[in-house]
């Protein structure tokens, strides 16, 4: 149980981040550190909660970050670029953003001698096209250069490196986390589960990108920040990498508009267009290090995560 700590939370306005803080809030205060691009926080339950302490910044800047970080314990920093039309639209952005953003917040962790731990979220896209129940200790894969995809992928493997280096040569407590298709309530952006939901909602046109055959796994974000929860308490984690996914939760992404279609009672139909870029056929997890070394395993599967989203949503009214 993670108490009386202070928290510093990058991109901290974001999904996944609002979960992690409605785990902590109560009990530990929070730096909430966001340029606010994407916003699921301003809309939530502890929005103004007096444990919470929101700094409006952005991870290129150094000497705000720094600054805002000290008298912290722990540092999560999920800031980042993010979704295949963002990057896409903007590959310079993205890598300045996840390689010179990680770094700062590195040093910054740094600077500020932060000594419970510094989680950096990586993704499971570093393992490329194919990834069959692929382990921490397997290859990664750039992809060729200047395809618009693999630019987001070498900018996150280049922050993971350097925060083990920065573990190896400073000490800092790092810990990297690699989220397999995380998604669920409060999801901005681009994710495919969101999408999906919300026009089955309006028994609206579904369109997927490509033939519809690329395998994923799906985990719920509950899952998700679970592990993280594991990661923060655990010893055994610092220096580690970690993929965190469902791999249990396998499907194609026609499987995925047909599973949301029928948990929902859909009318939506179901239409192709081009992929956008290249893209990503199989990516499966293996789980088995974060299970070993955290006692982590996945417990909500597909239809039950779609629906919790779905009830989400018509929730909010979105």
């Amino acid at each position: 149980m993670i108490e009386n700590k202070k928290i510093f939370i990058t991109g901290g306005a974001g999904f996944i981040a609002n979960t992690i803080i409605s785990r902590l809030v109560e009990k530990n205060k929070i730096t909430v550190y966001d340029n606010f691009h994407r916003d699921t926080l301003s809309n939530s339950t502890f929005a103004n909660h007096p444990n919470i302490d929101i700094i409006k910044g952005d991870v290129l800047d150094a000497d705000l970050m720094t600054k805002s970080m000290q008298g912290n314990d722990i540092v999560i920093h999920a800031a980042g670029i993010a979704g295949i039309d963002t990057v896409i639209k903007d590959p310079v952005k993205t890598m300045r953003v996840n390689m010179i953003g990680t770094a700062n917040a590195l040093e910054a962790a740094k600077i500020n001698n932060i000594s419970d731990r510094f989680i950096d979220f990586s993704t499971s896209e570093i393992f490329g096209s194919y990834a069959f129940k692929s382990t921490e200790g397997d290859n990664t894969v750039s992809g060729s250069a200047g395809e618009a995809r693999w630019t987001y992928a070498v900018s996150k493997l280049a922050g993971e490196h350097l925060a083990h280096s920065y573990y190896k040569v400073y000490g800092l407590p790092a810990v990297t986390v690699r989220p397999f298709n995380v998604y669920g309530p409060g999801q901005t952006g681009e994710g495919a589960i969101q999408i999906f939901i919300k026009k089955a909602l309006k028994n609206e046109d579904i369109l997927i990108n490509g033939d519809g055959n690329q395998i994923r796994a799906w985990c719920y974000v509950d899952d998700f920040v679970e592990c993280i929860m594991l990661a923060l308490e655990s010893k055994t984690a610092i220096g580690q990498s970690f993929n965190i996914g469902n791999a249990r939760a396998v499907t194609t992404i026609l499987g995925l508009a047909e599973t949301v279609c029928r948990v929902l009672k859909s009318d939506s139909k179901i239409l192709f267009r081009d992929a956008l870029s290249a893209d990503v056929e199989l990516r499966i997890p293996s789980v088995e290090k974060a299970k070993e070394l955290l006692g982590f395993k996945a417990k909500i599967d597909l239809e039950e995560g779609v629906l919790k989203t779905a009830e989400w949503f018509i929730q909010k009214g979105i």
